[in-house]
């Protein structure tokens, strides 16, 4: 299993979805073809109903502790309720251009 899969699993396990998308972006960034160190998380459930933003991302952060502290070098969140997924037009946000590691 590569570890987009096993991101959407934990995730899936830990947190009742009504939506997933787990982005390898590790293509835009300085690292080998084919690495899996970057990735955006798009989570939709309503269990995120009245947290805080910063609690929505403690709770993936704790989900994916231990990809965090291996492998995993940056993950982009995004947490949504089904209405706000609704009310921001079902759309991804777009990450930034990476700056670092020599990439130019």
């Amino acid at each position: 299993m590569n570890m987009q899969e096993t991101i959407e699993r934990k995730l899936i396990d830990a947190i009742p979805v009504l939506g997933l998308e787990v982005i390898n972006e590790s293509y835009m960034h300085n690292v080998p073809p084919g690495s899996e160190s970057h990735f955006k998380v798009v989570i939709i459930s309503d269990e995120f109903e009245g947290e805080r933003l910063v609690k929505r991302h403690q709770r993936v952060n704790e989900v994916l502790a231990e990809e965090l502290a291996g492998s995993v070098h940056a993950l982009a969140i995004q947490t949504l309720t089904s209405e706000e997924w609704t009310e921001k037009g079902r759309e991804v946000m777009p990450s930034p251009e990476c700056l670092g590691g020599g990439k130019g």
